[in-house]
């Protein structure tokens, strides 16, 4: 994608009055904040560090005619607003309705995913399935109180040796850090609506609704998908805003957002060399906190820093593998909870469009491995990384060796912001010292709120930020995977507030 440059305008400062929206960051979070104040007529540039791709971690890559997700990204979602945009940016012909099918492979065995008690205890044996009800009963009776951590919370709801069965191997596998240190909160956010009681009741409802009628996120049986991959979701729409005379700044990193009196004021740029300065009356970003934060200038207090710092992430990167065999198994994906190897996930592309693979003969796997930048996974060579890859789908009998005919690797930093026992505390740090010096200025999205969001999560907390531009009164904060979006009050005359439709994925 070419970068849009109008730098005759660019450089130009909004006149006193006049709005103008600097939005850091191309992902779903940044360019729905700019598709809703462009369609309102409010001036707004996007600037975008990736040279070539838009949409984040919702991109679609492409490797000698073949496109992959950058992880798997279902559409759907129970907000209204999200469906209307998504189908605003996205013709009637661009769409799939794509079954879902998702298993869990342990041992050498599939499992269903959502588990379903039956299946699940019946290939597990007779004597594994007695000590999974007993270790059930024995967390009904002596729960862990109060629940800190994920290994906490899924004990008591599905007894210690289901946890280390179906949960603890893929946990670990994805965020590098055992499961008693990752906050309870990420489970309550996941996976909540979901227990062994209520598994089993919904495998004999044979209903994807809990009694109140409400849709269980993780037993959606169906779901849209762009039929180019979700980044086509993201070009098309960067095409309709530049169409609209709106300009989004490819290959442009920002280096230092200056604030000033109360007010962030302008956000530098360097690309290709070439510093550029982007005035603002208001700014929306997407970028992660931690970088954020030392972008500004000038730099905030030390505590401010250190919360910032102590913030981490997880990053990831797919081994992609071109197999010369039309068909492999019938799944979107699975979760490879064996711990006899590394690889945490597989995609099949083929399975979420035919569209996605250019040879009706051939499947295009993803083989997605959780890591860290610089340890020893990430630290390798990609000719290594695709033999382990092959090494390892061939392991598990997944794949033949001797079909395995190429293979790329694709890296992507920062997928995930771990939620770490004081994670909470650190992003408030933060937030306060923006909310007090530079007001002006919105965080969004996943890594733009260090919250680990679905993509309609996301970008439902940037339409709200961008309605806080055009003057509404929203908290982008109150977004969540429970999603009930209530407006912020601040007529104290008025208390009766707003409530959007629920969102869940």
């Amino acid at each position: 994608m070419e970068a849009s440059l109008n730098t005759a305008d660019a450089d130009k400062a909004a006149p006193e009055g006049q709005l103008k929206v600097i939005v850091l960051g191309a992902g779903p979070a940044g360019l729905t904040a700019a598709w809703e104040l462009v369609h309102n007529n409010v001036a707004v540039e996007v600037l975008e560090a990736d040279p070539e791709k838009v949409g984040g971690i919702a991109r679609t890559a492409s490797y000698n005619g073949f496109r992959f997700d950058i992880g798997g990204h279902r559409f759907f979602t129970k907000a209204q607003e999200v469906t209307k945009l998504w189908h605003e940016i996205l013709s009637p012909d661009d769409w799939l309705t794509v079954p879902r099918l998702s298993r869990i492979y342990y041992r050498g065995k599939f499992f269903a995913y959502p588990l379903k008690p039956v299946d699940a205890l019946s290939k597990l044996g007779v004597f594994q399935t007695a000590l999974c009800l007993l270790s059930y009963a024995k967390a009904k009776a002596l729960p862990i109180k109060p629940e800190k951590s994920l290994e906490d919370w899924v004990t008591n709801r599905f007894g210690d040796k289901l946890y280390r069965i179906f949960f603890k191997t893929y946990t670990e596998k994805v965020w590098g850090i055992p499961c008693n240190e990752i906050s309870a909160d990420w489970a309550a956010q996941r996976i909540k609506g979901l227990s062994l009681v209520k598994a089993i009741r919904n495998a004999f409802a044979r209903s994807n609704q809990n009694a109140e009628g409400e849709v269980i996120k993780t037993l959606i049986e169906e779901f849209e998908y762009p039929k180019l991959g979700p980044g086509m979701m993201w070009e098309r729409a960067v095409e309709k805003i530049e169409a609209l005379g709106y300009p989004v700044h490819m290959n442009s990193p920002v280096t230092a957002l200056r604030y000033r009196d109360g007010h962030l004021i302008e956000a530098d740029t360097t690309s290709s060399g070439a510093a550029r300065t982007y005035p603002g009356s208001h700014f929306i970003s997407s970028l992660p906190i931690r970088d954020l934060v030392h972008m500004m200038d000038p730099p905030p207090p030390y505590e401010v820093l250190a919360a910032a710092d102590a913030l981490s992430y997880r990053d990831y990167f797919t081994v992609v593998l071109v197999v010369n065999k039309d068909k492999l198994f019938p799944d979107n994906w699975i979760y490879i909870h064996d711990p006899s190897v590394r690889l945490g996930r597989i995609q099949n592309y083929k399975n979420w469009s035919p569209f996605m693979v250019p040879d009706p003969q051939k499947t295009a796997l993803g083989l997605e491995y959780f890591c860290t930048e610089g340890d020893d996974l990430w630290s390798r060579a990609d000719e290594d990384l695709l033999a382990l890859g092959k090494e390892e789908v061939s392991s598990l009998g997944l794949a033949d060796l001797a079909d395995i005919e190429d293979g790329t690797v694709v890296r992507m930093k920062k997928a995930y912001p771990v939620y770490d026992e004081h994670y909470e505390h650190h992003v408030n740090v933060v937030r306060r010292f923006i909310e007090k010096e530079m007001p002006n200025l919105q965080l969004v999205g996943r890594n733009g709120m260090h919250k680990y969001n679905n993509q309609d999560h996301s970008m439902m907390t940037a339409l709200l930020a961008a309605r806080n531009i055009l003057g509404q009164s929203w908290d982008p904060w109150k977004v969540n995977t429970d999603a009930e979006y209530h407006e912020e009050v601040k007529d104290n005359h008025d208390t009766a507030g707003r409530m959007v439709p629920k969102s869940i994925k």
